[in-house]
């Protein structure tokens, strides 16, 4: 057996499968159709695959950069499902889960495009029950939000508006304001306790103001608020992040701008409650 591995037999009569201990394929993958071809996952254990990934074959690099993309995406996907890590820093450790401490070439890692579309992939195979549930959660909360801050202008961003949100999501807004410190006294007005940090312009120029605090239900003060913080303890657990970026009025002319493919990267309050309404609908996806 490989150092560090873990020996599971697959069938009668079959040989055995190495997996190494970093990676972790939950048992119930084992009774789930063939999804890729053997050897193209790392951390799903397919079903018969005759698979040997051991710790020396982990740490060096394959010849090819599409395979060693997807496997990394894949990863990554596991990383950012399960334990909530950002894009960044998943793509990061799961380049050094396969390949060690092997310097890698931009172009051999996946792009975010890539690693979301594992995620959704992921989250269908093993959160297909409870994952949509737990959007719904958060975008309601967006919405209450989105409503008691409308004078600023606010828009959803992240993952809980393209649909990828998990129990360890934040909800991130971006306002665009004619006086960003108007947003700020509204918050403090309405009892909000908040920290201050900046973060990366969505442009790449500079940094914007953001306001974080927890949501425990104290905020806006409507009963649709309180009604919800009780469903989310139920369903989470444990209260969610809210990210207030506070922009120039300005910016949000570039903020309409669609990405490559022609997919918004933010959502005015109006078109998240299309997405709850069409999530409601029979056979709706997220």
């Amino acid at each position: 057996m490989a150092p560090g591995g873990t020996l599971r037999r697959t069938g009668p009569g079959r040989k055995p499968l190495i997996v190494p201990e970093h990676i972790r394929a939950p048992a119930a993958f084992a009774a789930l159709p063939h999804r890729m071809q053997p050897g193209r996952n790392p951390y799903w254990a397919l079903p018969g695959a005759q698979l040997r990934y051991d710790r020396d074959m982990s740490r060096r690099a394959p010849p090819d950069p599409t395979r060693l993309r997807e496997e990394i995406a894949q990863a990554a996907a596991r990383m950012i499902a399960e334990d909530g890590a950002d894009y960044a820093t998943a793509k990061r450790k799961a380049a050094r889960q396969l390949l060690g401490d092997q310097r890698v070439a931009g172009e051999w890692l996946p792009d975010n495009e890539l690693i979301e579309a594992e995620v959704r992939a992921y989250q269908a195979l093993f959160h297909a029950d409870s994952q949509p549930r737990i959007l719904a959660l958060l975008r309601r909360l967006a919405v209450l939000a989105m409503e008691d801050l409308a004078e600023f202008r606010p828009y959803l961003a992240g993952a809980v508006l393209n649909g990828t949100a998990t129990e360890h999501s934040d909800i991130y807004l971006q306002c665009f304001c004619d006086s960003p410190k108007d947003a700020t006294l509204h918050l403090l007005n309405a009892g909000v306790s908040f920290d201050t940090s900046e973060t990366r312009h969505f442009n790449g120029r500079g940094e914007v103001e953001t306001l974080s605090f927890l949501w425990k239900g104290q905020w806006p003060d409507r009963r649709e608020a309180r009604l919800l913080a009780g469903e989310v303890r139920a369903e989470l657990g444990a209260p969610v992040g809210i990210h207030i970026a506070l922009y120039d009025a300005d910016d949000e002319r570039g903020a309409a701008r669609a990405e490559p493919g022609g997919r918004l990267p933010r959502a005015d309050v109006d078109a998240v409650r299309s997405l709850l309404a069409a999530a409601d609908e029979p056979g709706a996806a997220a």
